[in-house]
């Protein structure tokens, strides 16, 4: 079919002599090509459309596609694009039809359900998507009674298949917003009702297998997946595969060109302490490639000792160590042991010259069998894969006294995060905890009593988590004494100050123990402890408290682009009442858009926040209703949120932990958040901050010169200063200090600067507040150092009217600036890529007061 008259309408709209987007062209592949365009244009849409005659039918859905089926999306039938038109991603230019930023934000191929020319024409068109991110069967459904609409209306329809999904479990948009511009089309989609047991049975060859994997050169590092600790087995187990847990340290394998190298999950360089393993490997003779796996030791009975592989690395001719689990024995050297030493691999994640990891694990899987078959070694195995019931596994391996299992999505990519693509479903309470220091022997025990554990909560710091005094051999006793006598510190290391014996030595917080546990108290303590091991694979600032998942998610996580499979996906999904209702009349922004722009912005947002008190400006009938400044924290206690207590029974304070709780406050209905001048201890401030805010009849070219004019005369006193954008009318001047003078010495010191300038330069600046006094001035707001005020947080959204953004910007832009409030809501994807780069210097530009103050005062 010629296909050159259905693209009159796209060419008439478009000067391609200015625009970057396709004339004409492309070619159809033998399955029909999808793609889904994330378009910012006037307003932000998605671009949804299908191969189908020669070009790409299309439709502009503003909200994007939902997996669950009783959302129908909004779905404006377009003109027909032409084929090329799928592999375009870049800006439209400005004055052109449709300029603004597009991206790739899926693509695939479509296979319809129905004869597809005669379900287009009668406007009831269903189809099959394999994409990266949208799956399953869908529905394309003309409205009816549309016929005097400039275009018609259609609806986009998540069909009732196994991967339907309810809004309030998974948003495919919010979830994934990024491009897929790089990564290959999907190769693989695991059959409906097939088990994994049936596909195991399946020949796969690896040479048909990499047909489907995208050539690469082999990376450096490799950032291992890890699994998400997990209550109880899924309910549909046919789409698992289910291994041992082993009791070990993690190891990467990477090999190029014949060299042999071992890493642990940190990163750490390994290979000088497995020579023999490296040896043994080498006889395997394997390609180029990151292999992924586990090194144990066992015991006489054939199960894994992690005493016994602790001893193993201990170096030296030192004297006879013995795991009291391991039947190892005494006059057996630490380099015997070593040679029993055995690497389990589960993985592969390049190979050959390919990166595999998004194929499913299933044909990874293949490729190391296939490698290892009839070819296993003593010391280098296929870690097994069961299909038999999960549970009944998990109950044999807790009666032989392993650790537990692993169960894996058979359909998932390789993700380098921790997913719940794999799970782990441990027999006993038992993770890592930091060593805090320890208590003296007491008895016949030698070198010391218990040990003091820690966690890191979400804010970094450090929490009891309880003692372990058992489990300790001899042997144990000496060697991890020996280390904490190198790493002693006069005083405890932990946020908060707990009940401790008064013999306590403390230590710096670099050694990890695992521990085996009963239980977590209500107070966060650990109960009937035992000592396992020390890790020497783990780093210890990112030893968390491990809390098992209820709700597992039967769909893998999708990976959205080589930048991002490195990236954590979104671990809980928050539920948003009342999502359509219209915040900003003239933006037309709901509370649902405010929501994801906070979700959107939160990493770039949480050093602005981090560790300062916060005031919210809720407005829980959007602009137009009454507006709410709250300081004080209440009984609400958001997540994400803590409250901070104040000396002489003040009123608790608010403080924002991590980015969930900028999300769950927006939810909450707040719009603004202002931040204090303090940070951490709030006895002094670690800022100043001077609000230029213009009077009537003031314009914007007065207020560009006037920061430019408040920069230099603080570059005079040998102050930096930093700029932000208000979001309303003015602009932010920001002097970050080191926390020496209090809040009187600081706050009167602001003031001088401010009378100065305006004495100095009376026709432009005022130091007074009050409209009458700033008419067609600027009244510097050095108010704003006060110990009690708050100034809006960088990044915050503006409870005005078009929901401008406060946001950091380079002296070197001020000049470019069309106003304050330029970048809001809508269009803040235009500023990401910049993001805080203008204040990356700002942490270590601190400055001293002192030479300031007293330059200012001679």
């Amino acid at each position: 079919m010629d296909s050159q008259l259905p693209l009159q309408a796209y060419r008439s709209k478009r000067d391609f002599s200015i625009t970057p987007e396709p004339l004409t062209g492309g070619d159809s592949l033998e399955t029909l090509q999808f793609v889904v365009q994330k378009h910012w244009a006037s307003s932000l849409h998605y671009d949804f459309r299908l191969e189908l005659n020669g070009v790409m039918k299309s439709w502009a859905i503003p909200k994007g596609p939902s997996y669950d089926p009783a959302i129908k999306r909004m779905a404006i039938h377009v003109e027909d694009h032409p084929i090329a038109y799928s592999s375009f991603e870049g800006t439209i230019p400005a004055k052109q039809y449709g300029a603004g930023k597009v991206i790739i934000w899926d693509k695939g191929y479509w296979r319809p359900l129905g004869e597809p020319n005669a379900d287009y024409t009668s406007g009831n068109l269903k189809f099959e998507l394999i994409g990266l991110k949208l799956h399953g069967k869908w529905a394309l459904v003309r409205m009816k009674n549309n016929s005097n609409a400039k275009q018609e209306a259609w609806l986009l329809i998540k069909e009732k298949d196994p991967l339907a999904k309810s809004s309030q479990e998974f948003s495919v948009v919010e979830d994934y917003p990024d491009s897929v511009n790089d990564l290959p089309f999907p190769q693989y989609s695991l059959p409906e009702k097939t088990t994994v047991a049936k596909l195991a049975q399946q020949l796969l060859k690896t040479e048909n297998i990499l047909k489907k994997a995208i050539k690469a050169d082999l990376p450096d590092q490799l950032k291992p997946q890890l699994a998400t600790l997990a209550q109880k087995i899924p309910t549909d187990v046919t789409q698992w595969l289910t291994e041992i847990k082993f009791d070990g340290y993690r190891l990467l394998v990477r090999i190029k060109q014949g060299e042999i190298q071992f890493f642990t999950r940190n990163g750490n360089d390994w290979t000088l302490k497995l020579v023999f393993l490296q040896q043994e490997l080498a006889k395997l003779g394997w390609p180029s490639g990151w292999y992924d796996g586990e090194i144990v030791v066992n015991n006489a009975q054939g199960l894994p000792d992690f005493g016994a592989l602790q001893l193993a690395f201990e170096g030296g001719t030192s004297s006879v160590r013995q795991s009291t689990a391991s039947k190892t024995k005494p006059s057996q050297s630490n380099a015997t042991l070593a040679k029993d030493i055995v690497l389990y691999l589960f993985d592969v994640v390049y190979f050959n010259g390919y990166d595999v990891r998004l194929l499913p694990l299933i044909e990874r899987r293949a490729i190391l069998k296939n490698l290892l078959a009839d070819k296993e070694l003593f010391n280098i195995r296929l870690s097994q894969d069961f299909t038999v019931s999960p549970q009944h596994l998990l109950q044999s391996a807790c009666k032989l006294g392993l650790e537990g299992i692993i169960l894996k999505r058979a359909d998932a990519p390789y993700l380098s995060s921790r997913t719940k693509n794999w799970l782990k479903l441990k027999c006993t309470n038992r993770q890592e905890f930091m060593i805090l220091g320890y208590t003296q022997p007491s008895g016949l025990r030698g070198h010391f009593g218990a040990l003091l554990l820690a966690v890191v909560n979400e804010a970094g710091e450090l929490i009891h988590a309880g003692n372990v005094g058992t489990g300790f051999t001899q042997a144990t006793l000496t060697q991890i004494k020996q280390k904490l006598d190198a790493i002693t510190v006069a005083s405890n290391p932990a946020a908060h100050l707990f009940d401790v014996p008064k013999n306590t030595t403390w230590v710096k917080p670099i050694l990890v123990a695992e521990v085996e546990f009963a239980e977590w108290t209500n107070s966060g303590h650990i109960r009937h402890a035992v000592f396992k091991g020390l890790r020497m694979d783990k780093q210890s600032n990112k030893i968390i408290r491990e809390n098992p998942q209820s709700e597992l998610s039967p769909k893998p996580a999708i990976a959205t682009s080589n930048n991002n499979l490195n990236k954590p996906k979104p671990a809980n999904k928050l539920l948003i009442t009342n999502p359509d209702r219209i915040i900003d009349a003239l933006s037309g922004s709901s509370k649902l858009d405010l929501v994801r722009y906070y979700q959107l912005v939160g990493d770039l947002m949480m050093p602005h926040l981090w560790h300062r008190p916060v005031s919210f400006l809720r407005a829980p009938a959007g602009l137009a209703g009454e507006l709410f400044f709250q300081k004080h924290a209440d009984n609400n206690n958001l997540s994400g949120t803590k409250k901070i207590l104040q000396a002489n029974d003040k009123p608790a304070l608010i403080e924002i932990s991590n980015k969930e709780g900028i999300a769950t406050s927006a939810q909450w209905n707040v719009i603004e958040f202002h931040t204090h001048n303090g940070s951490v201890s709030l006895d002094k401030p670690d800022r100043m901050v001077f609000d230029l805010d213009p009077g009537d009849n003031v314009e914007w070219k007065q207020v560009q010169e006037a920061a430019q004019l408040m920069q230099a005369f603080l570059t005079q006193l040998h102050l930096p200063a930093f700029l932000k954008t208000s979001g309303g009318k003015g602009l932010h001047v920001v002097v970050p200090i080191q926390k020496k003078h209090d809040w009187e010495t600081v706050k009167t010191f602001s003031k001088s600067i401010v009378l100065h300038i305006s004495k100095t330069i009376p026709a432009r600046f005022v130091a007074k507040s009050g409209p009458k006094n700033r008419i067609g001035k600027i009244f510097i707001d050095y108010l704003r150092n006060d110990e009690e005020a708050t100034t809006v947080c960088a990044w915050s959204a503006r409870a005005r009217a078009g929901m401008g953004i406060s946001l950091p910007v380079a002296w070197g832009e001020l000049g470019k600036l069309k106003s304050s409030d330029y970048w809001t809501v809508a269009n803040v994807h235009t500023r990401l890529d910049v993001g805080n780069d203008a204040w990356q210097d700002y942490a270590d530009s601190a400055v001293d007061l002192s030479a300031a103050i007293k330059l200012l005062t001679t």
